[in-house]
């Protein structure tokens, strides 16, 4: 999960020293999520039958190779391909490894997975620290991870797990079973709404630092770290205190949260140092919604875990997709500044979901139900 993190903000941490601009950075954002999607569909509803040891080794073989070929050549074109295959591997660490957890955690699952993914933004943010301290030679901590993820790989291979649970039961069977209620629709729409803050945001503070704030490279490096730390922060502190029966409560009232301080941060002027403030609060307020909505559906289909966490997992590719390609769109012919109004939008969505839908999201903590 550490080199997720990487492979996921790599895009936004090299970007400026790349030359890319906002509609450029909008296409690499997306085609890295197309291949992410066809990746957690197909490996997670795999995890509950297949080794899962082996699916993230093969994982890793995929993305030590797109780690090392990205912007190893010049052209567009060519690096949109890499980015999409840099999706496929890390869609097999998100498809897998959160049903590998989920197997081995049998209480305070939401805390675990959101550990898990505590080392999505660790990774994120060593990347972005790394840059800093090799003076943007991004080039090269692109071969060390690769390295090092090929090793990884190489580990996966030598380790066994028993399988999933999901039998003999095909996956279209399974897919079915677990769209019969309304529920995963419902963790669907709100997960999409939770990543589209949270992916965008990652690719896009850099700029959005440079070019409307006047931060340097180096400054806006440092507002990219100080909102990863707001990420690692929240997924300890809330992760920890978001029970079975706490889990939709804190989801309903996270993603309120989150229409305010995306207000304050994107259209408030403020000093440098406020703005640093609002970045670390921004981060923490949006660390843990994801982490909770495929923790819920987990708890709800525990003999299919691998499949039901990556039908929502599906919501990473799609909102990745979207949501990127309409700020693109939007920078393009409104401006970047009027784009950014995607953010509050997004979260005003989720709360208005969540709200609608509280009691049927809500865990019966003395008996899991897959409806």
């Amino acid at each position: 999960m550490f080199f997720l993190g990487v492979g996921t903000n790599i895009i936004g941490a090299a970007s400026n020293n790349i030359g890319l601009n906002p509609f450029q950075i909008g296409l690499l954002i997306a085609f890295q999520n197309v291949g992410f999607g066809i990746s957690v569909l197909i490996t997670g509803a795999m995890a509950d039958t297949r080794s899962k040891p082996v699916l993230l080794g093969v994982g890793s073989v995929i993305l030590a190779a797109s780690f090392y070929l990205y912007y190893l050549w010049g052209g567009f074109v060519l690096n949109l391909l890499i980015m999409l295959v840099m999706g496929i591997g890390i869609g097999t660490y998100e498809g897998v490894a959160d049903a590998l957890l989920l197997g081995i955690q049998k209480k305070r699952q939401s805390f675990f997975i959101s550990i898990n993914h505590f080392f999505v933004t660790f990774g994120s943010l060593i990347i972005a620290i790394y840059l800093i301290f090799l003076q943007m030679d991004w080039r090269r901590s692109m071969t060390q991870s690769a390295v090092l993820v090929g090793a990884l790989a190489v580990l996966f291979f030598f380790e066994r797990t028993e399988q999933g649970l999901g039998g003999k039961t095909k996956v279209l069977d399974r897919y079915r079973n677990i769209g019969k209620g309304p529920v995963v629709f419902v963790l669907f729409f709100a997960a999409m709404c939770a990543v589209s803050t949270e992916m965008v945001a990652l690719g896009i503070i850099p700029t959005f630092l440079i070019e409307l704030r006047g931060f340097s490279l180096v400054t806006s490096k440092i507002g990219l770290v100080v909102f990863l730390a707001g990420i690692a922060c929240g997924r300890v502190i809330l992760g920890f205190i978001a029970t079975k029966e706490r889990i939709v409560g804190i989801i309903l009232f996270l993603f309120g949260l989150e229409i305010v301080l995306s207000s304050i941060t994107y259209f408030v002027p403020m000093s440098d140092y406020m703005i640093y403030t609002m970045l670390f609060l921004y981060g923490a307020n949006v660390s843990v919604i994801f982490p909770l909505i495929i923790t819920l559906a987990g708890l709800r289909f525990p003999e299919m875990a691998g499949t039901a966490m990556s039908f929502i997992k599906l919501g990473i590719p799609i909102a990745g997709i979207i949501s990127p390609v309409v700020l693109s769109l939007l920078s393009r012919y409104t401006g970047f500044a009027s784009a950014l109004f995607i953010f509050p939008t997004v979260g005003a969505i989720g709360f208005v979901l969540s709200l609608m839908n509280r009691k049927k999201l809500a865990l019966d903590t003395g008996k899991t139900t897959g409806i």
